[in-house]
């Protein structure tokens, strides 16, 4: 069975550039090992990683040795999906491309909520 988005559809690619996904594939899918669940792909805005930031998950500044090369407002990118509910919760939760976010999203999020985010 291929792996299925948020709108019960085949799931399809966040990003390539930059390489995003759990297993750096461009997808927004989870599996074993992948402990902070990273299936919402989302557009990520300068509000969004400033908080990312201040919670202690800096994306912006590039980590050559992890082959990250820090995030820029706009870019796709495949976020854990509790740190976008607690974006969410602070009203900075960044938008969602829903065809690219993983079903696994909807055991932690609304649909409603990702709707109201959609690109």
């Amino acid at each position: 069975m291929p792996n299925l988005n948020v709108l019960g559809k085949k799931l399809t690619t966040c990003s390539t550039e930059p390489m995003t996904g759990f297993f750096r594939d461009g997808c927004c899918r989870t599996g074993g090992g992948d402990h902070g669940l990273h299936c919402v792909c989302a557009v990520v805005t300068e509000e969004f990683l400033k908080f990312s930031r201040l919670q202690g998950n800096d994306l912006i500044t590039p980590r050559p040795e992890y082959s990250f090369p820090g995030l820029n407002p706009g870019d796709s990118w495949c976020l854990c999906v509790l740190r976008w509910k607690e974006a969410y919760d602070h009203g900075c939760a960044p938008q969602v491309n829903l065809a690219a976010t993983s079903v696994t999203a909807l055991e932690f999020v609304d649909l409603d909520d990702l709707k109201q985010h959609a690109i």
